[in-house]
């Protein structure tokens, strides 16, 4: 009895495992069957195509649908987006910044202090004075003109240092002191005479009573001639704060003065305006240091 391959011929699978490629039967001469075998391998190459293509449609469907998550879920859900004009929060929607935000009550700065205030009354008015005080130094310059200063004097009995009817305007509003210094410029030389009263008031009305005639005396002495004796003068009279000052100015000759005698009307003026402006800073030097304690 002869025997072939063994057993039954198996169908070679290249799919299925321990398959036994188809090779064929009897001899040493046998080759394998080479389109066998090249037709598998396409099956195979085909397949892996197959398999790499639905991989990655699958891959594509899951990334958009992870897309279509994300869009969905900035948007609040499926509904249309609104317009730009309503895509940012409500104010109360909007966080509010962490910590706590300082508050401050509303101030206002103080009024600036009056000077005027403090030489308005002898309560307020408290600084040092003496005639040295008001009218400092030996000279004075108005302009392009230098005044000599003479004689000073200050009492407390005023109408003693007044003349004609300013005694009784000084003494009718209470007046408490009374100074007066004398400066000179060639041949003309006035005389200032400064009031002091409680308040302003009083020192308002005795500027309102004084005349023509109210006048203080003039003041000689220390190389300075008598003046305005018997001769006329040109006065003056004003008030500021609790002051009142006056200016008699004239000849040291004894000459009367004329309304032509412009270096007279000169002389009266700048010392007028220079007593006033020490009264002034009198108050702005008082208000000043009230305001820095």
């Amino acid at each position: 009895m002869s025997f072939g391959q063994g057993g039954p011929q198996q169908q070679w699978d290249p799919w299925k495992p321990n398959s036994q490629q188809p090779w064929n039967s009897g001899g040493a001469d046998q080759s394998p069957d080479w389109a066998a075998l090249a037709d598998a391998s396409e099956a195979r190459a085909k397949r892996r195509r197959l398999l790499f293509i639905g991989g990655g449609a699958l891959a594509t469907v899951a990334i958009g649908a992870a897309v279509a998550v994300a869009v969905v879920s900035a948007n609040g859900g499926n509904e249309a987006s609104p317009g730009p004009s309503t895509q940012l929060p409500g104010t109360a929607d909007i966080p509010s910044a962490t910590g706590t935000v300082p508050s401050f009550a509303p101030t206002s700065a103080p009024p600036p202090l009056d000077p005027k205030d403090f030489i308005a009354s002898a309560k307020k008015d408290k600084a040092p004075l003496s005639p040295d005080i008001l009218f400092p130094g030996t000279q004075l310059t108005m302009g392009e003109t230098v005044y000599k200063k003479g004689p000073t004097a200050d009492t407390e009995k005023c109408a003693s240092a007044a003349k004609a009817t300013l005694p009784k305007v000084l003494d009718d509003n209470g007046c408490t002191r009374l100074i007066r210094v004398t400066y000179t410029k060639d041949d003309v030389a006035v005389t200032v005479g400064v009031a002091l009263f409680d308040t302003e008031a009083q020192a308002t009305r005795a500027k309102q009573q004084a005349d023509d005639k109210s006048i203080v005396k003039s003041l000689s002495g220390g190389g300075v001639k008598d003046f305005c004796v018997g001769a006329v003068c040109r006065s003056t009279t004003n008030s500021y704060g609790r002051y009142a000052y006056f200016t008699l100015a004239g000849f040291t000759d004894g000459k009367d003065v004329t309304t032509k005698d412009t270096a007279v009307f000169a002389t009266g003026d700048d010392l007028q305006e220079f007593t006033f402006r020490q009264i002034r800073r009198r108050g702005e030097a008082q208000a000043s240091a009230a305001a820095n304690e």
